[in-house]
């Protein structure tokens, strides 16, 4: 077993473990950070991978989104620290049997779809993220831009419907 392998078998699991922290914790903040901890580890998996381009995304754009989700959760949550009891699953039937279900769909796709024939050359790294960049910057360019317009959006709205509005002549 090569050392690529073993990593890539750790921070595979290390990403599953906490995917299923996140939902076995009573504080949102913490599930954030354990969010925030099962994306790394799979952006690890691709710095494993030698796909350094798409793991450094991985893990800059997860601490990004991590991080302004948890400053959210705590300006607007009534217990962002988890001191009260909460339960973090709701629909806990229809949730095992989703689960079970998609567990079931993805084992049979990975196992009986014809993956085709294995790669015997591939571009370097160095193409590899110019390839990449070319896809991103050709086709997909509006997609990534419609869809950054309207995260953008989606947060100042958020933010303009929590805010309270201050009366004239109010002294607070």
């Amino acid at each position: 077993m090569t050392a690529q392998a073993f990593f890539i078998g750790f921070f595979g699991l290390a990403s599953v473990w906490f995917g299923i922290v996140v939902f076995r914790t009573y504080s949102m903040m913490r599930s954030a950070i354990a969010l925030l901890f099962s994306q790394t580890a799979l952006g690890a998996m691709f710095l494993s991978m030698q796909a350094e381009f798409l793991g450094v995304l991985q893990i800059m754009m997860m601490a990004t989104e991590m991080s302004i989700m948890a400053i959210f959760m705590v300006m607007f949550m009534m217990d962002p620290g988890g001191l009260g009891e909460m339960d973090m699953t709701h629909q806990k039937r229809l949730s095992l049997i989703a689960g079970f279900v998609s567990f079931v769909a993805a084992v049979a796709v990975a196992v009986f779809v014809d993956w085709g024939p294995v790669a015997t050359t591939f571009p370097d790294a160095a193409q590899q993220t110019v390839d990449l960049g070319l896809e991103l910057l050709d086709r997909s360019m509006l997609i990534f831009e419609t869809a950054g317009i309207t995260i953008l959006t989606a947060m100042i709205a958020a933010t303009a419907v929590a805010i309270q509005p201050v009366k004239k002549g109010d002294d607070k």
